[in-house]
């Protein structure tokens, strides 16, 4: 199949590609970039409205990528090639692959979110930096998390390098985006107790019943939980620290008390 070959930095599609680097055209935009053949993939296999694809042989890694771009023109994706260079220079990834769309965001609604009584949910509030969020998204689709709920949110969660930490789970996890009163709300109309953890508690987290429906809350990365989050929390547990260092990363943590729920729960899908 024979594709447009794109090789001046002056093209409109070049520009615009440039342009959704910054988060500010994203948002206005309402589009995102996804990159590399496994976000792609996902991105199709799970509905997202992708409108244009742009490929440059020569950072391809294997043979899988001639398939994917012919499914996507007969989709009525517009694919087109371009030349290494302008590849990289669109790319957010220092060795790219090869593969880079655009594709309209999703809007996350919480009336949308599954409501189950024995779920298992995950909130996070005001998580800043895109590969943890990306990590945080890895770690619910692996435990199969009810829903991922992001309160007041502190990054863009169509961030290409949180897609790309996401590895597409991104994609496949119910996510909804709302403020934390919002948030709360639900949880308490749903029955949904909430976790949260804390030094100031003498019971481990392996020390509480995850069986039921329950909402893991994690927080910033420099100043973790607000008071709204730690005097509301009904399952207050300490996540043990043995060495120097006083607390995990947020998407540590996270996976730490995720895996914990899936353990009790016999990683029952």
């Amino acid at each position: 199949m024979d594709y447009t070959y794109i090789a001046s930095a002056h093209n409109d599609a070049v520009k615009h590609l440039v342009k959704l680097r910054d988060r500010r055209h994203r948002d206005r935009e309402k589009l995102t970039i996804l990159e590399g053949y496994r976000e792609l993939t996902r991105g199709l296999e799970y509905g997202m409205d992708i409108l244009e694809c742009y490929f440059s042989p020569e950072h391809f890694l294997g043979s899988n990528e001639y398939p994917l771009l012919e499914t996507m023109a007969k989709k009525g994706i517009l694919v087109r090639q371009l030349a290494p260079q302008l590849l990289e220079k669109v790319s957010y990834r220092d060795r790219p692959e090869g593969l880079l769309a655009v594709a309209r965001v999703k809007e996350h609604r919480l009336e949308d979110l599954p409501v189950d009584p024995n779920g298992l949910y995950l909130v996070a509030e005001t998580v800043e930096k895109p590969g943890n969020l990306g990590s945080m998204l890895r770690s619910a689709d692996a435990v199969n998390v009810t829903g991922f709920i992001l309160c007041e949110r502190g990054t863009d969660i169509y961030n290409p390098n949180a897609i790309r930490a996401s590895t597409g789970a991104l994609f496949s996890v119910p996510l909804a985006e709302c403020s934390n009163e919002e948030a709360l709300a639900w949880l308490r109309k749903n029955h949904i107790k909430t976790l949260a953890a804390t030094p100031h508690t003498d019971k481990t987290y392996t020390d509480v019943d995850l069986t039921c429906g329950v909402a893991i809350i994690v927080g910033a990365e420099q100043t973790g939980l607000t008071e709204f989050w730690m005097t509301q929390a009904d399952l207050p547990v300490v996540i043990p620290m043995l060495g120097k260092i006083d607390s995990l990363n947020v998407s540590t943590a996270t996976t730490v008390l995720l895996y914990e729920a899936a353990r009790q729960r016999g990683f029952k899908k």
